[in-house]
């Protein structure tokens, strides 16, 4: 048995490299102009392949707790494997951003399944589908983001202090690239470069935790070192390991730990993020936002749960360092949130206090809280990835609209990031009405208002902590949270009731706009249209249907993702 799955794992990993270098060798056979769009779909189909590869190994969990690979320098157990599937879905819905035109336009004459498929729609204004968008213009992206990927499958399997940095750094420097991707954006480059300096001091508290507990305990195999923890008190009271200290271990963990919560921009290590998110283009803090955050708390998650079993001799524990954190993290978070007017710095502190909610849950470790850190986990990347798709989905709506206030027109970097302002979306509602109720739905989920997903993940984290003792973090979360409405509520309150600043561009009502209808190459008619027939893509509409849909009806579907949440907690307690 342990031979298939190290066949699988084989298998999964040649794929993966052969994936990449087919990715590469397409480059020689496709124009400049397509390369981007071609690279992302077949970056789309290497993940989905993947996703198939991990749920064929999910029935590992029968294999008592899971089985390592190359000497113990990777694991695979149920909880990874989950993750795996979870990051290679996100990464795909996030890829398709790339992979197809934004807009599109809609004729009811074929409108036709029949017609949709057989039918082609050649613009002559290529600015109506925004093919010069520069987004098609960068081939890296999806190469870069198989890497960073590939680094953050490695690092929640990984179970050894080497493979620990080389998976945290393989993800860290694709992330540093993808931010400073966009060359001719002085924005994104000082972004870029901010998130590379400040990254590189948290890989190096990384680097020193992890020779610490080297140097002490002589192991790097993260087993091994759980096992030393685990017979700590037994250890100290008959005196079996004589070299053994257990308050320099517990500090070695905490600086180990400074490193990963400063990845995460967890408080007090949170001061880059809100710069680096509002600098970058919207399209790449989407990924860099979520994905990156993922693999890092299921690394903590194990690190936590494996090396707090031991009874320290010393009052100190390493936890409380992640407890401090999230204190910090809820309260700088949304006091700081209410001054902003800065959209996406505005989801960076929003993202900050939701960390605090997911580090009370990750210190408690208990069963209750794990299945509870694995359910907010999971629908918080659904809830952020389907904000920030909203975020980018109005940019591309207000295409045939124009704003003369002046502050709009003066915003650098308009092309890459077109919502910027709060105020950019003032009565956005009677612009799109779908949109603005699907974005309404996002942001009282972040709210926690009930019945949507967000107030049963809240509900979660704080009946754990009440569990555990945890009163007073339990009060400050509750009001954080009800606080963090105020500026969730303003939101709300400009889309819906302010009135619209943006009025339809009047060059677009006098030009006649047509595009020629071909099927098999062969040319049909010229079809007239308007400005009213211009819509958002397929793949952005169907998108954001479904991830508002899992949002808004939890309460109708709850069982599964509870049930997957409470089987994994088990399965990390199981003796």
């Amino acid at each position: 048995m342990y031979k298939i799955h190290i066949k699988r794992f084989e298998s999964f990993k040649i794929m993966l490299i052969i994936s990449i270098l087919f990715l590469l060798l397409s480059n020689a056979v496709t124009l400049r102009r397509d390369k981007s769009i071609l690279f992302s779909r077949v970056s789309i189909i290497i993940l989905l392949y993947s996703t198939f590869f991990a749920n064929n190994s999910l029935y590992i969990s029968s294999i008592d707790r899971g089985i390592g690979i190359y000497s113990g320098l990777f694991q695979t157990t149920s909880i990874t494997q989950i993750f795996h599937i979870f990051i290679f879905l996100i990464s795909a819905v996030i890829l398709q951003l790339t992979a197809f035109y934004p807009r599109r336009v809609w004729s009811e004459k074929y409108s036709s399944l029949n017609k949709m498929l057989s039918y082609n729609f050649i613009y002559y204004r290529s600015k109506i589908i925004n093919k010069m968008g520069e987004q098609f213009k960068i081939i890296e992206y999806p190469l870069i983001m198989l890497f960073i990927i590939t680094g953050s499958v490695f690092l929640i399997s990984t179970s050894d202090l080497v493979s620990i940095f080389l998976s945290i750094e393989l993800q860290s420097y694709g992330l540093y690239l993808l931010s400073t991707l966009y060359r001719n954006s002085e924005l994104a480059t000082s972004g870029g470069l901010t998130y590379f300096l400040l990254g590189g001091l948290s890989s190096c508290f990384i680097l020193l935790g992890t020779s610490l507990l080297y140097s002490n305990s002589g192991l790097t195999n993260l087993d091994g070192l759980y096992v030393i923890t685990s017979i700590s008190d037994i250890a100290n009271n008959y005196s079996i390991l004589y070299w053994y200290n257990d308050h320099y271990i517990s500090m070695s963990l905490l600086i180990l730990s400074v490193g990963f919560l400063f990845k995460v921009s967890a408080a007090p290590f949170h001061f880059w993020s809100p710069d680096v998110y509002d600098a970058i283009p919207t399209l790449v803090t989407t990924f860099v936002a979520i994905v990156a955050k993922i693999s890092i708390l299921i690394f903590l998650l194990e690190l936590v749960h494996y090396a707090n079993n031991c009874i320290f001799t010393s009052e100190f524990s390493w936890i409380l360092g992640l407890l401090i954190s999230s204190l910090l993290s809820l309260l700088i978070g949304t006091i700081v949130g209410l001054t902003q007017f800065r959209i996406k710095r505005l989801f960076a502190y929003s993202t900050i206090s939701h960390l605090g909610f997911i580090l009370l849950a990750l210190a408690i470790n208990s069963i209750e809280s794990i299945q509870a850190f694995i359910f907010y986990l999971i629908q918080y990347s659904l809830s952020n990835l389907n904000a920030f798709i909203l975020l980018i989905s109005i940019g591309y709506s207000l295409y045939y609209y124009i704003n003369e206030n002046k502050e709009y027109q003066e915003l650098l970097d308009k092309n890459n990031s077109p919502i910027q302002l709060i105020s950019q979306i003032k009565g956005f509602f009677y612009i799109n009405p779908i949109l603005s109720l699907s974005f309404a739905i996002t942001i009282f989920s972040f709210v926690g208002i009930p019945p949507l997903i967000g107030f049963f993940a809240k509900q979660m984290v704080l009946s754990a902590a009440l569990d555990s003792g945890y009163v007073f973090l339990t009060l400050i979360a509750i009001l954080t949270s009800v606080i963090s409405a105020v500026y969730y509520l303003n939101i709300i309150r400009k889309v819906f009731f302010d009135e619209s600043e943006y009025l339809v561009n009047p060059e677009l009502l006098c030009i006649d706009m047509h595009a020629s209808i071909t099927r098999k190459d062969t040319f049909l008619e010229k079809f007239k249209f308007t400005y009213k027939n211009i819509i958002l893509s397929s793949y952005l509409t169907i998108s954001i249907s479904i991830l508002t849909l899992v949002i808004l009806l939890f309460i109708f579907m709850p069982q599964e993702w509870l049930s997957m949440a409470n089987i994994l907690a088990l399965i990390l307690f199981n003796p």
